[in-house]
């Protein structure tokens, strides 16, 4: 190393005298190491690797310096916590950062979003990195050049779809940009890439869980939903629904049961319009889902870590009336479902069953006396980190059976799986399109819709075998009064079918109703929870998150701007 900083001392100096640099090649402009050089990667085995290696940041992993809860789409942190669905749970000293976001307290400073920012933007990076790629390799037919070019402009505009909700104001990178700022509205740019993909996928794919034409075009109509554009948006939900297939070409429907959408012997059905894939060996972790890694109960086989904890709020939201449907003047809220708080797991306990409730909650929540998955009863405290501080509940849809230990998660750690997070799912599409017909279409077409989803919930094969609870589901009979009603059912309906998958916050936010509905339900998380006492009041700053004060900073050092959001 020293003799070749002396030749290259040389060659400079002489450089200087006879204006020819004979280290340059060799020294001032060496091929990084770590990297594949261009010419390995301008080939169909090379474009294929970076397209996987685009869909593999969905969860975030490989992002430098990150936690896996940080990043990825699965959102439990964003989504969920920082809404009315769940506590951040474990104790108070535990990740106090994710506190900030609970309690509405955040800071530009806190490396949740560094990192998710990161994650999303590294997303982006190799998705244009395709693009690129396609453009170059010679190899490829026009046909193959379009799919590539199209699955990663869908990857590029879910990207930019993350950050916008995440943020608003986010600067949009294609493969042309050079600067940057956040002045201008991206959705224009992301429908776009969507529009794009919808227009150019095949209806199929060969590998299970590559984008294909119906997909795209489901997350296009989640797009224009955001922007408000519900007459668009309800025209191509009519075709998705009518004749939309997943990537192996399974026509769309609901499964006939609610649980098998959590359950990893069922996944990349015909409900999953899209996924984000994972996988695991028994003794190592290959892509395995290491996102949910603190949000499995305390106790039991997973030892850790007890995070993620169902709010009381909704539980008790899924109380149903004498004729089967929710309580949608709120008065689910008044009083709370029984529950074990209090007491140890050797003390006696008994549900109450003559409470009717919707049989999703069962599903979504773990509650003492009531089966959890394999695992038997849910044990209560025993199961729980600090039942004062977070409540008496556990997180139950992303956990793992007891059966699939071993083949189906990762041996050295229970808490990392094989199980896919549905991105997007039918239920999802199918309750869009009922907000859309709200809007714009029919109050009749958005009940029917509504109804389908409650009756999959309401098939016996959809009840908790063993439970105790009294299980009562029934569809809506009788018209929706009005469009605010109609409103209301939808609304209510995506919260119980969607619970804890990451959904709630933004949600609320693209209502506009998300300061009104959360300082309800702090208000009243104050009774029961101590620490909600240091929450802030929800403003309507706080519907978007502060950008990253190092993401501005490295900006203006590279000659770009990155503006704060307002309030931050």
């Amino acid at each position: 190393m020293k003799s070749n900083k002396r030749y290259c001392l040389i060659a400079g100096l002489a450089f200087l005298m006879v204006g020819f640099n004979s280290c340059k090649k060799e020294f001032l402009d060496p091929k990084p190491y770590g990297r594949y050089a261009p010419e390995l990667l301008q080939n169909k085995k090379g474009i294929e690797g970076v397209l996987l290696g685009t869909y593999g940041l969905l969860d975030g992993q490989g992002t430098p310096g990150s936690s896996g809860w940080m990043v990825g789409v699965t959102n439990w942190v964003y989504g969920d916590v920082a809404s009315d669905d769940a506590y951040k749970g474990t104790d108070a000293g535990d990740q106090p950062q994710m506190t900030e976001i609970e309690l509405w307290n955040t800071q530009a400073a806190n490396t949740y979003f560094y990192y998710k920012w990161i994650s999303i933007y590294d997303g982006v990076a190799r998705a244009n990195d395709v693009i690129n790629l396609a453009n170059q390799v010679a190899v490829l037919t026009a046909d193959e050049k379009k799919d590539y070019i199209a699955q990663a402009r869908f990857l590029r505009a879910l990207f930019h779809f993350e950050a916008k909700r995440m943020w608003n104001k986010v600067p949009y990178i294609d493969e042309t940009v050079t600067k940057y700022d956040n002045k201008t509205d991206i959705w224009p740019k992301i429908e776009a890439d969507c529009k794009f993909a919808y227009d150019n996928l095949s209806a199929t794919q060969p590998l299970v869980g590559k984008v294909n034409k119906w997909a795209a075009g489901a997350q296009l109509a989640k797009v224009l939903m955001y922007e408000k554009k519900f007459t668009e948006a309800k025209a191509l939900y009519d075709v998705i629904i009518s004749q939309g297939v997943t990537s192996n070409g399974k026509t769309y429907d609901l499964q006939k049961e609610y649980w098998k959408n959590f359950d990893v012997a069922f996944e990349n059905s015909e409900e999953a319009v899209f996924s984000m894939q994972a996988a695991a060996s028994g003794t190592v972790a290959a892509a395995a889902e290491a996102s949910y890694e603190l949000a499995y109960p305390y106790g039991g086989v997973w030892g850790c870590c007890g995070f993620y904890q169902p709010s009381q709020n909704l539980v008790n939201a899924f109380k149903v009336d004498a004729n089967g449907l929710p309580l949608l003047d709120g008065s689910f809220n008044n009083s709370n479902i029984k529950n074990d708080e209090g007491i140890t797991s050797n003390d006696p306990f008994t549900n109450d069953a003559t409470i009717p409730v919707d049989p999703r909650l069962d599903w979504t929540v773990g509650r003492r006396g009531i089966p959890y998955y394999d695992y038997g009863p849910h044990p209560g405290r025993s199961w729980i980190r600090d039942q004062v501080y977070a409540g008496p509940f556990s997180p139950k849809k992303h956990v793992n059976k007891n059966s699939d230990i071993g083949g189906l998660t990762n041996i050295n750690n229970f808490r990392q799986t094989a199980k896919n997070y549905n991105i997007i799912r039918f239920a999802d599409v199918l309750l869009m399109a009922a907000e859309a017909e709200i809007e714009v279409g029919s109050l009749t077409k958005a009940r029917e819709y509504i109804n389908r989803v409650r009756a999959r919930a309401a098939n016996p094969g959809s009840l908790v075998p063993g439970s105790p609870a009294n299980y009562q589901i029934k569809p809506y009979t009788v018209p929706f009064a009005d469009q605010a009603m109609a409103r209301q059912a939808v609304r209510f309906e995506r919260r119980l079918e969607l619970a804890m998958e990451g959904h709630r916050f933004f949600d609320l936010v693209r209502w506009g109703i998300a300061p009104e509905v959360l300082n309800a339900y702090v208000t009243k998380e104050k009774e029961r929870r101590t620490y909600k006492n240091a929450a802030s009041t929800f403003a309507a700053k706080n519907n978007y998150f502060p950008i990253p004060n190092r993401q501005i900073q490295v900006a203006q050092v590279a000659g770009n701007l990155l503006e704060q959001n307002p309030g931050y």
